[in-house]
């Protein structure tokens, strides 16, 4: 892998380009978009540049493009992991702090993390390249007495130290925190892109389509999905049973309802359990729920698409009938609703609220709409 091999995030790659072509790099950067864009592979790839022994620099149209070398040792140790100035910083390093050992994994990226593996390494001249670079996953899940403990390696950094925040949410980050960094935004990969790499997994035209919709430009997140599917998952045919149970609803119903989706969330845990074994159990069963909430959302996002564009493409594609049979009960705004419950649902789950109860909510939520109003 090499900076060049980063696609659609040409205007971030070129900001940090341009800055090491004037030798004015930042000691801290914030990498902020969605997942499954391209963050955190650019960020290895700038720190394995930073730390390369022998830089490969090439002239294009848009100026001088530098990329390591992949030869020297340091990029040889990079690439297998053992690189002594390299530190790559998450949440689940607490079972391996001093006083972290047995403890369940944590929800936020705690402080003893930050100074065990970030703030006392960060005091270490490097020991092989000219620096040091920390990449911290997940930032926007460092808590306030995390931030407040870093802000000292921010404000006041030695010179041979890098320090990358991968962030989806710039509003959790303290004002303190990203005044000290330089913002690099990361925008959404292409459609097109992203389909065509599902197929080249094997996926059929159908879920290639809606899987890279629902990601919404997520590559990394619609990949794990295909992976899902592929290992048998059944998260399509899921998806399928989500939307034509929201196109019947009735209010009876709705309990049955959140059981059934629970129990479909839990059924995509499992296998994704088995397929990336590096993330808690806890995590995982969040990020199973939170896609068929993603689903409702969805669904709903196609209602009033159908209502308000009609000739805009609907996520789910191969379910338009299902989708116009909604919108004859969904008005609107009653759909908008519906979205706007659907994303406060996905902060509930992120704060670890009970999961049966924001399920059993979204569904009874829809009581007073049209779908179960005037179906009588």
């Amino acid at each position: 892998m090499s900076l060049r091999e980063i696609f659609c995030q040409d205007r971030a790659i070129g900001l940090l380009q341009r800055a090491l072509a004037a030798d004015r790099c930042a000691h801290a950067y914030i990498f902020a978009g969605l997942d499954g864009v391209g963050r955190h592979k650019t960020a290895r790839e700038w720190a394995k540049l930073l730390l390369c022994e022998a830089p490969r620099t090439e002239q294009d149209a848009s100026g001088s493009f530098a990329d390591s070398c992949g030869l020297c040792t340091s990029c040889v140790l990079f690439e297998s992991g053992s690189h002594a100035d390299y530190a790559h910083v998450y949440k689940e390093l607490r079972e391996f702090t001093k006083d972290g050992k047995g403890k369940p994994p944590p929800l936020d990226l705690p402080i003893d993390v930050i100074r065990e593996f970030l703030i006392e390494k960060a005091s270490i001249r490097p020991s092989l390249a000219k620096r040091r670079v920390f990449v911290v996953s997940e930032a926007e899940k460092l808590n306030p007495h995390s931030q407040n403990a870093l802000l000292k390696v921010l404000e006041e950094p030695p010179h041979y130290c890098t320090v990358i925040l991968e962030c989806t949410r710039l509003e959790r980050l303290l004002p303190t925190t990203k005044s000290r960094c330089q913002i690099i935004r990361f925008g959404p990969v292409d459609e097109d892109r992203i389909v065509s790499t599902l197929a080249g997994m094997g996926l059929g035209p159908p879920q290639a389509t809606f899987f890279a919709r629902l990601a919404q430009g997520s590559l990394g997140r619609a990949c794990q999905w295909a992976r899902l599917e592929l290992d048998g998952a059944a998260l399509f045919e899921t998806k399928r049973k989500v939307v034509t149970s929201l196109a019947h609803l009735a209010l009876a119903d709705a309990l049955n309802l959140a059981d059934q989706w629970l129990a479909d969330a839990k059924e995509i845990g499992t296998g994704w359990a088995r397929l990336d074994t590096t993330v808690s159990k806890s995590d995982i069963g969040r990020r199973a729920q939170k896609t068929v909430i993603q689903i409702f959302i969805s669904a709903f996002h196609d209602t009033l698409t159908s209502t308000i564009t009609p000739t805009r493409l609907l996520i789910n594609s191969d379910q338009a009938q299902p989708i116009a049979e909604l919108a004859r009960w969904v008005g609107p705004e009653q759909a908008a609703g519906a979205i706007r419950d659907g994303y406060e649902a996905l902060r509930w789950i992120d704060a670890n609220v009970n999961e049966r109860l924001v399920f059993e909510r979204l569904l009874l939520r829809l009581a007073p709409s049209a779908i179960m109003s005037q179906r009588r």
